[in-house]
């Protein structure tokens, strides 16, 4: 739903812009259509420009129809224009891959060389950051001297190739700890997918564009991997621990210094559908750009981790962003002759 339905809506610097009830139609260039481009009544010209003068002081005019159940915005009969595209991928990116993060939240405990490590191997024992290295007892244990310790030490973040047995006195840092509730909440994150959304607009510039003032309406594919919720578990020595993942809002950057934030992704625009023409019913930029121009629009969704596990629980925040769209707008166009 939008954010003006229990949320402040975005203030915006440009006030909404009045529109005439009924002026020419412009085409996909932004000129007339040839349906009403050559031969218009002089008294029909008249009006239009009455009506421009009138529209200074107007309240906001009513959509004009485009065909049976069909209603476009003022100046615009093809609502085919407000339609699906689903952006340049990549661009600017999101994570891919299970459990691959734009932002990952807390700072993992056992790490090397900003890498996330486990804090317990079966294989290699327990990790010590200090040193980088896992520490595991020796089996069989070799010829010692009273109170010290053979151990099987692999450096390098568990390089096999840097393991070697070390001779210590006390045990190492970290040594034996029981199973970190967080970790395992990451193991069980890194075994899911959250995908960045398919982000799509209307109007859409690949079949024409909008107009100054108009509404402009936005949303994201939907399914689980792309707003939740996502359950998944992991468990170690006895202990299980399990998250889920859930989108709390995704928020729209326009590409003109403005954001809107929704708690949906959004309604899918349809050109034949009761609100054709009309502002998006769950998520939209109500009062549309103020200057013709092109804009990039992207969209970031904001995922929330929760875990539970071991008498403990905790929160690991995640973001994923959108590739582009691309939305040109232009000034609204009156023909004379």
């Amino acid at each position: 739903m939008l954010t003006r339905e229990g949320t402040p809506v975005p203030t915006h610097s440009a006030p909404p812009h009045a529109v005439p009830a009924a002026p020419t139609p412009t085409g996909p260039t932004g000129g007339p259509t040839h349906r009403q481009a050559a031969g218009l009544p002089r008294r029909v010209l008249a009006g239009v420009l009455l009506a421009l003068l009138v529209a200074v002081a107007a309240p906001p005019a009513q959509v004009q129809a485009a065909g049976p159940g069909v209603e476009c915005p003022p100046g615009q009969n093809d609502c085919s224009v407000w339609d699906d595209d689903p952006g340049t991928p990549g661009d600017p990116g999101g994570g891919t891959g299970p459990g691959s993060p734009n932002s990952p939240g807390a700072t993992p405990k056992c790490q090397w060389n900003g890498k996330p490590l486990p804090c317990y191997n079966p294989n290699l024992g327990w990790f010590d950051n200090a040193s980088g290295c896992y520490y595991k007892v020796a089996e069989p244990q070799r010829e010692a001297p009273d109170g010290q310790v053979w151990y099987v030490r692999t450096c390098n973040g568990g390089d096999l190739g840097d393991q070697s047995m070390v001779l210590l006195d006390d045990e190492p840092p970290g040594f034996g700890t029981p199973p970190d509730p967080e970790e395992l909440a990451r193991r069980a994150l890194a075994s899911i997918s959250l995908l960045p959304p398919r982000a799509s607009v209307a109007p859409r510039r690949s079949m024409g564009p909008g107009l100054v003032g108009l509404p402009v309406w936005m949303w994201a594919s939907t399914g689980r991997n792309y707003f939740g919720p996502l359950r998944a578990s992991a468990s170690d020595r006895g202990l299980t621990v399990r998250i889920t993942a859930e989108v709390e809002r995704i928020v729209w950057t326009m590409g003109n210094g403005k954001k809107i934030t929704c708690t949906g992704p959004g309604t899918p625009y349809k050109a034949t559908g009761p609100n054709a023409g009309k502002k998006s019913p769950t998520c939209g930029y109500d009062t549309g750009y103020a200057k013709a121009g092109n804009y990039r629009v992207s969209a970031t969704t904001f995922w929330n981790v929760h875990w539970e596990g071991g008498g403990q629980s905790g929160d690991i925040p995640q973001t994923r962003t959108s590739g582009v769209v691309e939305i040109q707008i232009k000034e609204l166009q009156v023909v004379t002759r």
